[in-house]
Parts: structure tokens; sequence; C-alpha cells
């Protein structure tokens, strides 16, 4: 056995190296061991064989992949070498097929690399052959002629080859000799051939010894006792109508399925002319996939078939007589293939993430399909849907590969699930399939880009500092880094560097204004923002910014004339003989501000006689409305204002405080609510009582009609109407006016409107008054020489 054993120990290698057609090596290599090796035992160096360095097998992440997931190779990457990591039995893993292999692949990452590795198992002399029962017992009648067989079961060696069963020997030999005949699926029929006559009365019982020898080194073998009775009389031995019956059988055919009948004829009489069958095979499954009817012979189904496992069956039947004669036949059983099986797919490597700038051809996934049936049943095709970058290609009989078929875009889709199917060729046909999930990496192939090609905004001057103007928007396609957009103020000048006017958020675009602005000063100015991403290297784009200054009502008029020099007040002639429409002066006034905040309006505010005299409203212009008499007074004091269209910018309000009128306008919600609640009361309380009155009243007139008492009635006294006859009168006429220093140009500034009034009053003191209510500007300009 040792020397068996170290014998077969001795390896060939065989290396067929081929070029993968998807740019992947493709290899074979071949290895031959003796089985029962122990546990780290040495089948090759995989990688001088395949001319691989170790640091490949490192790097690529070489590792063993089988189809049924069971491993009795393991890959040492140190070493670049393959070892027994389990102990092989060449029996349980291949029973009685020969060669016995091993297949399995090794796959690489980083480039996607494999190779097929083929693993013969030798057989050793490591079973003797053995007989499923200890003896056979037979009843032969002494009247058995000479030449009479007699099935003797045979013995099994798991063992092949040499190593296997080789022969039979019968001992004694004085009354029986041994004879084998050769089957049609190489083995032996044994049979114990009557060679003299018998004579129960010399010997009733006869002990042999059966010996099967295999033809290893060393020799081993099995023996089984063959207890012989001899009887009386029983001379004729049942015998077959046929020596061999075939049937043929679905492996879908379900339990109870009659395979066939089987029939032999005794021609003897009584009890030694009946026969009784049996099944006769021992150490194989048919005992356990069939029976027979030991009365009948009728042959049936008792298991599950499975042509992917056994494709035919031998079933040995015996028949016996009462006397202990036998004959025997054999019944051959083909199991026709169904299409049973669904492909197994098995990813043998695959890729999780691809970069969009992937080139077509690169390879994503490998896969192994696997499908057990047999014929069109088994032949495979795969695809996957259609409308998407990626192409399946066959790659070997049962290896497909997932290769990408045209450029991708991360922006179009950037996650792919595709649905691997495999389908057989059968009828009908069986598929299975499998979803990967493809993520697709970011390059930074797309530049920011704004959501106008130009913009235009609007500030109204006088604007607080850091005042949010708008927003600029760009948007990038690409992914997290090179999504992340920033917003960057070019370096420009509009006359003044444009930082000092604007500037803009550097995340979320927002434009500030820098400074306050003044409309009289700058209308407009332009500038570009840059948006820029965040990739390596980044992008970028520009977009041009219009900022328009809006005007504001915050100048008031300027009356040009009459020229205000002096601190006196205007003076006019008018004769008395002036006519209707007698132009006494024009007031001219100019408004800085432009629109309708420019719009003037001369109006009349106060006259010492209002008939006498009117200003044009738009051009300034005083006349007179009606002659002059003599009952006129001498002097008249004419006060004019001038208006702009506009109104007073909001910033006026900031020095305004509403707290006071809030707390005013709460306390009067709640006197009212009050007062409506005690009127309500009182209305109802006098309501009540005057209902009350008018009952008892009732009660009473009715009580005086049914007494007999004389009815005198009561009249109150009348009261006078008391109400008051003084009211006060409801409107209250007050004017307010504030002076300034005659010296002084400057005005003061109300809370709101914006009026300038010229008083013409030649019995005042030569003073200027510029007189300011919540809505009016006035001041005055004297002279006591004239009047009009």
């Amino acid at each position: 056995y040792i020397k068996q054993r170290k014998r077969h120990t001795q390896r060939q290698v065989l290396l067929f190296v081929s070029i993968f057609s998807l740019s992947s090596v493709f290899g074979q290599v071949t290895y031959s061991v003796p089985e029962e090796m122990t546990k780290g035992s040495l089948v090759g160096n995989i990688a001088q064989d395949l001319g691989l360095d170790v640091k490949r097998l490192k790097a690529g992440k070489a590792r063993i992949y089988t189809e049924d997931n069971t491993e009795y190779i393991e890959l040492d990457k140190d070493r670049g070498a393959l070892l027994v990591k389990e102990r092989i039995d060449r029996e349980a893993l291949c029973g009685q097929t020969t060669p016995c292999a091993l297949h399995f692949q090794i796959t690489l990452e980083e480039p996607i690399e494999f190779y097929i590795v083929t693993v013969e198992i030798n057989d050793i002399n490591d079973n003797a052959p053995s007989f499923k029962k200890d003896e056979m017992k037979f009843r032969i009648s002494e009247s058995a002629v000479i030449g009479a067989k007699f099935v003797l079961e045979r013995a099994m060696d798991l063992d092949v080859g040499v190593n296997g069963l080789q022969s039979y020997s019968l001992k004694p030999t004085d009354n029986f000799n041994l004879k084998l005949q050769n089957q049609q699926d190489g083995s032996k029929k044994v049979e114990m051939v009557l060679q003299k006559q018998l004579d129960r009365e010399t010997q009733e019982h006869l002990s042999l010894t059966l010996t099967a020898t295999d033809g290893g080194d060393p020799q081993l073998s099995g023996t089984m006792r063959v207890e012989i009775s001899v009887l009386d009389a029983n001379d004729n031995a049942p015998v077959f109508t046929q020596e061999l019956y075939k049937v043929t059988i679905v492996e879908t055919a379900p339990k109870g399925t009659i395979l066939n009948t089987v029939s032999a004829v005794d021609a003897d009489e009584g009890s030694s002319g009946k026969v009784s069958y049996s099944i006769t095979n021992t150490l194989d499954d048919v005992p356990v996939m069939f029976k027979i009817d030991e009365d009948s012979g009728v042959v049936s189904l008792t298991g599950n078939l499975d042509y992917e496992k056994s494709q035919h069956y031998e079933i040995h039947v015996q028949a016996s007589d009462d006397g202990g004669l036998t004959d025997s036949c054999k019944i051959i059983v083909e199991v026709t293939d169904t299409n049973d099986n669904y492909p197994s797919i098995n990813i043998m490597s695959k890729t999780n993430s691809i970069s969009e700038n992937s080139r077509p051809g690169t390879v994503v996934t490998i896969f192994n399909v696997q499908d057990p049936d047999s014929g069109e049943n088994g032949k495979v095709t795969c695809h996957i849907e259609e409308h998407m970058p990626f192409l399946m290609k066959t790659t070997s009989k049962k290896f497909f590969s997932l290769v990408t078929d045209s450029e991708l875009d991360r922006e179009a889709a950037s996650q792919y699930n595709i649905t691997v199917t495999c389908s057989d060729e059968g009828v009908p046909s069986l598929s299975s399939s499998v979803t990967l999930t493809l993520q697709i990496s970011d390059v930074n192939d797309n530049a920011p880009v704004f959501e106008r090609s130009s913009y235009e905004a609007y500030i109204v001057e006088n604007n607080t500092p850091g005042l949010s103007i708008f927003t600029v928007r760009a948007r990038d396609a690409d992914w997290n880094q090179n999504a992340r957009v920033s917003y960057i103020l070019e370096d420009s000048s509009v006359g003044v560097p444009v930082s000092s006017y604007v500037s803009v958020s550097a995340d979320s675009g927002v434009i500030h204004a820098v400074r306050s602005f003044d409309y009289e000063q700058i209308k407009d100015f332009q500038f570009r923002v840059k948006a820029q991403d965040g990739g390596s290297p980044p992008l970028s784009s520009n977009v041009t910014v219009k900022i328009l200054i809006q005007d504001q009502n915050d100048n008031p008029p300027q009356v040009l004339y009459p020229v205000q020099t002096g601190g006196s007040l205007v003076a006019e002639m008018v004769p008395r003989s002036a006519d209707v429409g007698y132009l006494v002066t024009k007031v001219v006034a100019v408004d800085v501000d432009s629109g309708q905040n420019a719009w003037l309006s001369y109006k009349l505010q106060k006259a010492t006689d209002r008939a006498l005299f009117e200003v044009g409203l738009q051009n300034g212009e005083i006349r007179t409305i009606r002659q002059v008499t003599d009952k006129d007074a001498v002097k008249q004091r004419l006060t004019v204002i001038v208006e702009d269209n506009g109104h007073f910018p909001e910033v006026l309000s900031e020095f305004t405080d509403f707290t006071q009128d809030k707390e005013y306008n709460d306390n009067l919600t709640f006197y009212l609510v009050l007062a409506l609640a005690v009127v309500s009361f009182l209305f109802i309380t006098c309501l009540v009582v005057i209902i009350s009155v008018k009952i008892y009243r009732w009660r009473q007139s009715r009580i005086l009609y049914h007494s007999n008492l004389p009815v005198i009635p009561y009249y109150p006294p009348r009261y006078s109407d008391t109400l008051g006859t003084g009211t006060l009168q409801h409107v209250y006429n007050y004017e307010v006016c504030r002076t300034t220093d005659s010296r002084k140009s400057d005005c003061k500034f109300g809370r709101a409107g914006s009026q300038n009034v010229l008083i013409m009053d030649p019995s005042s003191t030569g003073t200027m008054q510029r007189i300011q209510s919540e809505k009016t500007f006035i001041f005055s300009t004297t002279d006591s020489d004239t009047h009009d």
C-alpha cells in the first residue's frame, strides 16, 4: 500500500494557455494526485505552472471558485501553491466513475482573470471486496442434474481498475465449481455449477467458502459462506422466458409505476413447481428504487428517479422454487431526461462600481452557468434587458461575461439595475435570473450652468448697507464635490472697484449691497459673477449682472423764483386797474428727483382774500380772478405751497415710533368692547323692567275689573324735555407751524410728505420762515413797502 501510494504521488502537469476573448487571461492546468493524501500535502505550484508572480496572487485577491462550493484544495498565496485542504476519498467523490477529477477555477481581480484547474484523483487499493451477506443458503435437491447452475451473490469493491474486483474462488470443489460470465456492463455473473451428483443420504449439508479477490498491491479479499441443504427429488429448476429485459422510463415517473413483468416456468408440480421472485442486487441503490412482487413477478418503481444522478439501472431478478432450484434474468432500465432543472447562475467575480469614463468593452462581471440537464435541455443562453449600455458575451460553454457596450454618463444614469436572464433550450424553456446593482462613479465633466444667461436687478436708493439685492444660481450636473458650486465676484470696476459696491456669498450666491446708493450719483452698473465647481481641475462659467438704482423721493422741491434774499418777503405790485387774469408773478421751482417724484404742482394755501387770486396748478403763475376794488385791502398776503408727486422714502419711517399708537389702538378697542357690553346690559335691563311693569299693570287692571270697586284712572304728570340744547362744535381747526432761523438755509423734515409754501405777507417784518407740518413745508417772506 505504501509503495503504491508513493508511486501515485508522482504528479503529471499539463498546461495549456490561451488568450481570453475579453482581454482576460484564460489558462488550464491539470494535476494528478492519489486519493487519501494528508491535509496540507502539496498538489502543485500553481504560480510557477501558470507563469504568475506570487505578488500578483496577493494583489489580485486570488481565490478558488468551485461550482458546488465544496473545496478539497486550498490556495497558499504566500507560496503560490495548491495544497490538500480536506481528505479526498475517491470512492465518496466519484463512486465507480472514472476518471475521477476535481474541477475548479482560480480568479483574480484588477484586471479580472481566471484559470481552470483540474486535479485528477487516482485510486489506491484502500477497499477490500465485500459481500452484502455473510452467508447464502441453498436448498438443492439430490436429483439436481450435473451442470445445474446456482447464482451466487456478487462481491462489490469500491476501488476501480486493477484495484477493483478481479477474481472469485470457491472451496472446497468436491461437488461444485465456479463459473464466471462477463456482462455487458463489464461486471461478472458468478454461478455455482454442480459437477458431481449430490447424495442426501451421504451428505445432507455442505458448507462452501466463496472468496473475492482484487488486483491491488497488497492484494485484498472478502469471503462469504455458502450453506447448502440437500433435498430430495426436485429435479427441475425454474427457467425464465427471457434472460434480458429492457425498459425505458422518464425521470419524472411517479412512485408505483410498473416497469415490466418477468416470468419463469418450473416443470415440477406442487410445491416444487411454485416459483418466487426476488431482486438480488446488493450494494447499489436498486433495491431502494425498485421492488418485485414475489408471486407475480411485477417490477414497479418505489423511489424518485433523477437522470442527472443515474441514467440507467440493472435489476438482477432471481426465480426460485421450493426445492431450491433457481434461475436468473436481468432488467435494463434506461432513464430519459426531462427539462426539470433550472439554470444555476453563479457569480465568479463582479465589480460594484465603475467610472463613467470607462472604455467600451470593460469587464463588469463574470458568470458561470450550470444546467445539469442533457441535450437541448442543458444548452443555456444568457441575455440582459435592451437599451442598456452593456452586453453579454459568451467566453466558453459555461462562462459568460458582462461588459460595457458604449460610453457611460453618470448624469444620465447614476445606477443600473442589470437583470441577467439565462434560459435553456428545453420545451418548455426554464430560466433563472439575477439582478446586479452597478454604481456609476462621477468625473468632473460638467461646468456649472447659471439659470439665466444674464441677470438684471433693481434696488431702491438710500438702501441699508449689507442689504440682500438678489441671488444668482448655477447648477452643476456632476455629483458630490464635483457639483459643489462656489460664487466669485469678477475683478472689474465701474469707476471704482465693483467690490466697493456689492459682494457675493461664495456658498449661496446672494449678492449684497456694500454701500448705500444715491440715484442722483449713479443710476446703474454691471459686473460679472463666476461660478466654479469643486472638481479637480475645477470648471467654471460666468454671467453678467446689471444693477439698476431706483429713485426715491428724497429731495424736496427747491424754489428758484422768487429769489429768497435778505430774509424779506417777496413783494409784487398789482395796479387797481388790473383786469381779470392779470399776471402778478410766477413761482418757479425744481426737484432733483426723477419721474413722478419730480412732477411739481402749485397750490394756494393761504390768502388774505381767496376770491382775488389763483395759482396755476402746473405752471405756478399767480393771476387775478376778478378786478381789484377799493374795498380790497391794500396789503394782500399769499402763501403758495409747492409739492412734488412722490412719497417720502421708507427710510423716514425709521424715525417714527409706533408703539404708543399701537397701545392706544389696543386700549381703544378694549374701551369700545366694554362700552358695547355696558350698553347691551342696560338695554336688556330696561327691556326686562318695561315688560315687568306692563305685566304688573295688566294684572292690576284684571283685579280691578273683577272687583266691584269704581275705577279711578291715574295719570302721571308729564315731564318736560330737559335735554340740553348746547353742544360743542364737532370740528376743531388747528394750525401748527415751526420756524427756523432765516439766516440758515436748511429745512426741517417731518414724518412724511413734502410741501413748500410761499407766504406773501406785506404786513410782516423782514423774516423768512420755513414751516413744517406733518405733510407741509412753509416758508415766508415779508416786505412792508409793497402789497397786493
